[in-house]
């Protein structure tokens, strides 16, 4: 088939390979325009769609927009069979979703109606949820409201984070749109309209919600540190002597104990919750490297009992 690829983070890497390695014809790729990078933002450095598109010997369009008819008109003049859109990051005028012969097909991350947005796999974790998945869409004006035409799941085990889902996730995503290409052009692909109940909106991540306050239940901070992880990391605050430092929690684990929140019960460490406990396992200090939880309390000499890391 004739097919124009629409993506932008290393997410979409694996279903654009999979499309071009099918021996689908790729028009195009359309991706975000490289953003300044370096100390300085000085450097240009293109998404890592970009990046695999050029290797891969594929045109690379970076339009702003599709708000001129000009750009509307150049995607139409691709003549293709279909596109296909992950994780783009641009709004799709209904001119452009007409375009292809049979439409835009998008493939997202999580099990639709429920978390619709722009951060379904970050918000399924957070809730707690037990399943996710991979879903491709034919493509309509409304925000994740068309029809849903295959799903391939995958279960959010209890210490899995959102890089780890992430990255499952992608392959998982490229296996389903070769399943999927090959069957529309088979003529066997059908829609089936999304449940009218259970909708849920994945809203972006907001930096407020990464800091963490240890008094609500172990639980519910245990799934916001994995769903943050390993970006942008959920973080708390303390005075290790030399002042308050930020300091970001990568991995944890439900542990028994009790005390006031933000107490110190030993040294792997372990952190008293509003109720419950949870283990720090991996921690990142401001300026410094991954290290794991015992590590940390050693260098940062934390002593059981200590409150340390009250909000």
């Amino acid at each position: 088939m004739r097919v124009v690829f629409m993506g932008t983070p290393e997410f979409s890497l694996a279903p654009l390979t999979e499309i071009f390695s099918r021996g689908h014809e790729i028009a195009a790729v359309y991706t975000r325009a490289p953003k300044p990078a370096g100390r300085r933002g000085l450097e240009l450095t293109p998404s890592p769609v970009h990046a695999a598109a050029e290797k891969l010997g594929i045109e690379v369009r970076t339009p702003k927009n599709f708000r001129e008819p000009e750009t509307v008109e150049a995607f139409r003049a691709l003549n293709a069979d279909v596109a296909v859109v992950v994780a783009y990051g641009l709004i799709l005028p209904k001119s452009v979703l007409e375009a292809p012969k049979q439409g835009c097909l998008n493939l997202h991350a999580s099990l639709l109606p429920r978390w619709r947005g722009a951060a379904p796999i970050q918000r399924a974790i957070m809730a707690g949820d037990s399943e996710t998945g991979v879903e491709v869409m034919q493509m309509e004006e409304g925000l994740d409201t068309g029809p849903i035409g295959m799903t391939a799941k995958l279960a959010i085990t209890e210490n899995m984070t959102a890089g780890e889902a992430h990255d499952q996730l992608s392959a998982l995503a490229g296996e389903l749109i070769g399943r999927a290409l090959a069957s529309l052009e088979a003529g066997t692909l059908t829609f089936t309209p999304q449940a009218e109940e259970g909708v849920l909106y994945a809203k972006k991540i907001d930096k407020a919600e990464a800091r963490v306050d240890f008094t609500p239940p172990a639980a519910e901070l245990h799934n916001l540190v994995r769903g943050l992880s390993p970006f942008p990391g959920a973080y708390f605050e303390a005075d290790f002597g030399k002042g308050l430092e930020r300091v970001k929690i990568l991995r944890t684990t439900l542990t028994k104990g009790s005390g006031a929140p933000g107490e110190i019960l030993d040294a792997a460490p372990t952190v008293a919750c509003g109720s419950g406990a949870l283990k720090l396992v991996e921690v990142q200090r401001a300026g410094r490297g991954v290290v794991s939880g015992e590590e940390f309390a050693r260098g940062a000499k934390l002593a059981p009992g200590a409150r340390k890391f009250l909000a």
